[in-house]
């Protein structure tokens, strides 16, 4: 038996001659050497680098909500009006992020629309796979943005129940009984009458009994004002932090609703890929009966033609 000689080497120096006549050097031969080991990154599609900066935004509106938690519920750290900006930057976030949502819903619809062939049935199960894991992609994003909201909404109780608080009028303390011209003619009557004190009763006057009870329902009109115009701030206050609170909570069910609108359309794209496989597996299945009917038909005429030959030859 003749003996195998190794040729490694010689195919190696062969190689490095022939890369150094085409003009590739120490440098680009170990680049290319490299290439070859390390392969490059696949480059993303447009779609991943969207749900990427989407839920970078989303991660950035959790961020934001965590740096910005006690300034929004402290009364003591933040104004009213820092508070409302806030608010206002949490709602353009999520604003921006539903938008990019609905791109990728979009994106996936149209997708899926030019996938579909002849009849609406899609030819290649590799896409349909992909429209699937799309949709899944997107209910998730919808889901971690939904989480998001439903923290800001704990936070946005918390500030409007404190808001209600204070709005409500408290109750100031009581003050020292004012004697009134009652409790004074009482005073006077159960006091002593002494020689230098007794005085005809059409004698007293009666002018500063009623300059007080005068001021005293001044002072009451006044405080009754106030407390009215105190109670209507508290209800307008509460009627727009529910108003608010309805509106958000109504944002965030949709949000939710959406979610569950987009699980239930992945579920159907995994249901028409198992659907597809299956009307292949049939078709291939059609196929070979086809190709089994033929050559059983073609058989049978063959028999019936010789048959026919012999019973004409033996009559």
């Amino acid at each position: 038996m003749a003996k195998v000689r190794d040729r490694t080497e010689d195919f190696k120096d062969a190689v490095n001659r022939g890369a150094l006549s085409l003009g590739y050097n120490e440098a680009k031969r170990a680049a290319l050497m490299a290439s070859f080991i390390i392969h490059k990154p696949r480059e993303r599609s447009n779609f991943t680098k969207a749900a990427l900066k989407t839920l970078e935004s989303i991660g950035t509106l959790e961020q934001f909500l965590k740096k910005h938690r006690k300034d929004y519920i402290d009364p003591h750290r933040t104004t009213e009006e820092e508070r409302d900006s806030i608010e206002h930057e949490v709602s353009i976030f999520v604003k921006a992020c539903k938008e990019q949502i609905d791109v990728l819903k979009t994106s996936i619809t149209d997708e899926e629309a030019n996938s579909k062939g002849w009849l609406g049935i899609r030819a290649d199960s590799a896409n349909a796979d992909t429209i699937a894991h799309k949709h899944g992609v997107v209910l998730i994003l919808s889901e971690n943005l939904h989480s998001v909201t439903s923290q800001f909404d704990q936070l946005r109780a918390v500030r409007f129940q404190d808001a209600i608080n204070r709005a409500m009028p408290r109750r100031k303390p009581k003050r020292a009984p004012v004697k009134t011209s009652t409790d004074v003619n009482n005073n006077l009557e159960s006091r002593e009458p002494t020689t230098s004190e007794t005085r005809d009763p059409s004698d007293i006057q009666p002018e500063p009994m009623k300059i007080q009870q005068q001021l005293l329902d001044d002072e009451t009109r006044a405080l009754q004002v106030e407390l009215s115009s105190l109670l209507d701030a508290a209800r307008d206050t509460e009627t727009k932090m529910v108003e608010m609170s309805a509106l958000n909570h109504l944002m965030s069910t949709h949000v939710l609703q959406q979610a569950q609108q987009i699980e239930y359309l992945y579920d159907q794209a995994v249901e028409a890929t198992k659907n597809v496989e299956m009307g292949n597996k049939e078709l291939t299945q059609a196929i070979q009966r086809n190709s089994s009917s033929r050559t059983f038909l073609v058989l049978f005429l063959v028999v019936l033609t010789l048959s026919i030959l012999f019973l004409d030859w033996y009559s």
